[in-house]
């Protein structure tokens, strides 16, 4: 066997001692430039964000949305070809994932939407959106993780129908106002009436609001909602109520109007 000369042994340490270890790369779209280009819709995509950075246009894009952090941020481009609200997700990511929708580039960004976890927008075809996907520390810490993320066409808003009763009771000697009617609401998590009432006396017309939650599941629910006058007191004859009936979900809101002349009855 051939003995090593002392040379090649030190070659052979020196080369041992100062390999340099693999690290893991960033993320192909960390950046805005690098951004991933979104073909067609609906979209998926899954990402290692644990080497994503943050950088200068993510400062630019958070000072109007003012999320808690912008760690791990990757870019994805978007532009839709027909009109019509989309929905970005994070479900199945295992980090909270803050998103920002922007339009513009670096130096003139405008903010369309932010928000945690799951973010809808109005989008308008031909129109170019960046969708930036980010660790918002909302755990308490960084940096990123697996990031699932998810465009799709929104859900609808939830359909409202608001009813007045054409008659209205009230009390005589504080002049409250009790306003009846009905709510329908459906596909959404809540729903609730607000009231303004108007009642001419002369040339002065007073006025008042109220308000009242209500569930929204499909079935029609009977409201009831005290209005006080905030610049003098209801007495007994004509009004005019605006009520207005909104349902929400957990991406959009939808509502009904009804203006109705009412006869105060006390």
């Amino acid at each position: 066997m051939k003995r090593l000369t002392l040379p090649f042994v030190l070659a052979a340490l020196l080369s041992a001692m100062f390999v340099t270890p693999a690290l893991a790369a960033p993320p192909s779209n960390d950046t805005y430039a690098d951004r991933t280009v979104v073909g067609s819709i609906p979209y998926s995509d899954t990402v290692d964000t644990t080497e994503a950075t943050t950088d200068a246009d993510d400062a630019e894009w958070n000072v109007p949305c003012g999320a808690p952090a912008t760690d791990a941020s990757v870019w994805y481009e978007l532009t839709p070809e027909t009109d019509g609200p989309l929905l970005v997700d994070s479900a199945g990511s295992d980090y909270p994932v803050g998103f920002t929708i922007v339009t513009g580039e670096p130096g003139s960004f405008e903010l369309v939407a932010c928000g945690p976890d799951a973010v809808a927008f109005e989008a308008f075809a031909g129109e170019t959106y960046s969708i930036i996907a980010f660790d918002d520390q909302f755990d308490g810490g960084g940096n990123g993780g697996t990031l699932v993320v998810t465009i799709d066409v929104a859900p609808p808003p939830p359909v409202v129908d608001v009813s007045v009763d054409p008659v209205a009771e009230f009390d005589a000697q504080t002049g409250v106002v009790t306003v009846t009617g009905t709510l329908t609401c459906s596909g959404g998590d809540f729903a609730f009436v607000d009231v303004q009432l108007e009642q001419r006396a002369g040339r002065f017309i007073i006025r008042g609001f109220g308000g009242i939650d209500a569930p929204c599941d499909g079935e029609t629910h009977a409201w009831s909602v005290e209005v006080i006058g905030e610049n003098g007191i209801f007495k007994g004859g004509r009004a005019v109520a605006f009520a207005f009936g909104i349902g929400c979900n957990s991406y959009t809101c939808g509502e009904d109007f009804e203006q109705v002349a009412l006869r105060l009855r006390g």
